[in-house]
């Protein structure tokens, strides 16, 4: 595989923001929007060393969508429909700390100096909530890691990390199902990666390695010898049975962004074995052996089923493909 191509999510993407859901690669309009993945491509966009200018437009729509998205009192509006005509009422829930990740990553790495200011504005009015969704917790906290690396004294963020372990809880190392949920569910990378976060900007190692013992172990149960085979849209545990279906981007997407943290903060390059399994489930190195990149329009199709891949491609799959190969363009210095 090539590096990542953005032409499908320009193609999902129009003055408002980018579109839910797409049918193939026609964007279906009438779904309208949301911000778990507006706020998901603010990460994406943000992390791109040199954005050229539509890159760039898209960034600066992106954030725009999320402040509007943002109550007074800093919960989140998530659904809004293509009249522009809010669907929900504001909340914490997992798009809150989508959003919380989305500003963080936007106030440390976005190309204009008035698109940091105005994204930490935004992280400012919103980082003093607990939600109730560990997952929540740990989007909001891996966008507090990104404030901290350019602000280390920034005090809403070192609180908001600092209460991480606490909620997500560490493994219990000693009985055969270590992990601190019941079953697995989804983005569960995103649990190991906030600890790992967490640990390293805190200086807390016992909360890092609490994260790394976690991540190895996620990494082992969702492989299949070197493939990845990630945990299904309906959830796992164990004695169930194993490949499951239907498999998600977003889980291998979460899995290459925590495998990819472990390496910087350790230096360890085994770790960039998550990564290169990420990159080749895209490829095709899956549990049905077909690839979830449509290489003609750039865009990630939907899940894997036991007969093949969901040709739809959404926003969230194109995100979690384009994520993916950004790892892969970084540690690697190709996608392959």
């Amino acid at each position: 595989m090539n590096g990542p191509s953005f032409a499908h999510l320009v193609r999902l993407s129009d003055d408002v923001g980018l579109h839910e859901h797409a049918l193939g690669p026609l964007p279906l309009r009438e779904h309208g929007y949301c911000l778990d993945d507006v706020a998901r491509g603010l990460v994406v966009l943000c992390r791109e060393p040199d954005p050229p200018a539509e890159l760039v437009t898209l960034l600066e729509r992106y954030l725009a969508f999320t402040a509007h998205a943002q109550a007074a009192d800093g919960r989140f509006h998530n659904r809004l429909g293509h009249d522009r005509v809010w669907r929900d009422e504001p909340g914490l829930g997992d798009w809150w700390g989508r959003a919380l990740w989305g500003l963080g990553t936007a106030a440390a790495r976005a190309p204009l100096p008035w698109v940091r200011a105005a994204a930490l504005t935004c992280f400012d009015a919103s980082a003093h909530h607990r939600p109730p969704s560990v997952r929540a917790m740990c989007f909001a906290a891996l966008g507090a890691a990104e404030v901290l690396r350019v602000a280390p004294d920034h005090e809403l963020s070192r609180k908001l990390l600092a209460d991480v372990p606490a909620v997500v809880g560490g493994p219990d190392r000693a009985v055969p199902w270590p992990w601190p949920e019941a079953r697995l569910f989804y983005a569960n990378a995103a649990l190991p990666e906030a600890l790992i976060a967490a640990g390293e900007l805190l200086r807390d190692r016992d909360v890092l390695d609490d994260g790394l013992w976690l991540l190895a172990w996620l990494l082992t149960v969702e492989s299949h010898g070197d493939r990845l085979s990630p945990t299904p849209m309906h959830g796992w545990r164990a004695g169930e049975h194993r490949p499951a279906f239907d498999q998600q981007p977003l889980e291998a997407a979460a899995l290459a962004d925590a495998c990819a943290r472990a390496h910087r903060v350790t230096g360890d390059r085994a770790w960039l074995a998550g990564v290169r399994r990420a990159v080749a489930w895209f490829g095709g190195d899956n549990d049905a052996g077909v690839p979830l990149l449509d290489e003609e329009t750039g865009g990630g199709c939907d899940g894997l089923s036991r007969d093949g891949r969901n040709r739809n491609q959404g926003a969230e799959s194109t995100l979690a493909l384009l994520s993916t190969l950004q790892h892969a363009r970084a540690f690697t210095g190709s996608a392959g």
